[in-house]
């Protein structure tokens, strides 16, 4: 698992997380995950924004699952 020291302990990439647990360019109705880039959550045409944040859900879920490690979003969902 890669990873780097930070003040507040080891950095672990997302990309990487959420890569090894499957989800690069996995399609869910008309929501995914990019295909080059699994941090990137892709609208294939008529999903609801709903259906976007609980792919994204998910795929925290996933992560956290598997590597008991808790991912953040970045973006800011109103």
């Amino acid at each position: 698992m890669p990873g780097y020291q930070t003040e507040k302990g080891i950095k672990v990439p997302a990309a990487w997380l959420i890569e090894s647990c499957g989800w690069k360019g996995k399609r869910i109705g008309e929501t995914g995950s990019h295909k080059d880039q699994a941090l990137v959550l892709v609208n294939y045409g008529k999903a609801t924004g709903t259906e976007i944040r609980n792919l994204s859900l998910e795929i925290q879920k996933s992560v956290l699952d598997k590597f008991s490690i808790e991912i953040q979003t970045e973006v800011n969902i109103i």
